[in-house]
């Protein structure tokens, strides 16, 4: 397993460096529970625009240990609730999903005065990458 090094980042932005759609598993009392998300990738973490009172979220906050796929990636991590959208703290991540997800965030199915509409940060541990006919298993820690 190698460390996060430039040329699997730059892969890994152009993937998932945007709007994408990417398969994320929680567990609970040994059953796995899967689902697609929107997410985006950035210095090692996907983020996703969710509601706190969400299946995922409460599992997650009984087990944070998650799992995502999607093209070609695997990996696992830590489910981390950021919290409000709206708050201060989140001004960074909130600004960059409104530039990812322009094409849906305000189409109305968000509740921005709610402050139970949230952020979730898939930190991640580990992953493997493929591409271009070679393998990249990844330590992200």
């Amino acid at each position: 397993m190698e460390k996060l090094t430039k040329a699997i980042e730059v892969i890994l932005l152009e993937r998932f460096g945007k709007d994408c759609i990417v398969a994320l598993a929680t567990a609970i009392d040994n059953i796995p529970y899967v689902r697609n998300v929107d997410a985006f990738y950035e210095d090692g973490a996907f983020y996703v625009l969710t509601h706190g009172l969400s299946g995922k979220m409460k599992q997650i906050e009984q087990n944070p240990t998650v799992a995502l796929s999607g093209e070609w990636f695997t990996a696992q991590g830590k489910g981390i609730s950021l919290g409000y959208f709206g708050k201060a703290d989140n001004s960074h991540i909130a600004n960059k999903m409104k530039q990812v997800f322009s094409a849906w965030i305000d189409n109305g199915h968000n509740d921005f005065d709610d402050t139970n509409t949230c952020i979730l940060c898939i930190q991640l541990t580990n992953g493997i990458l493929f591409s271009n006919g070679t393998r990249y298993e990844i330590d992200f820690t």
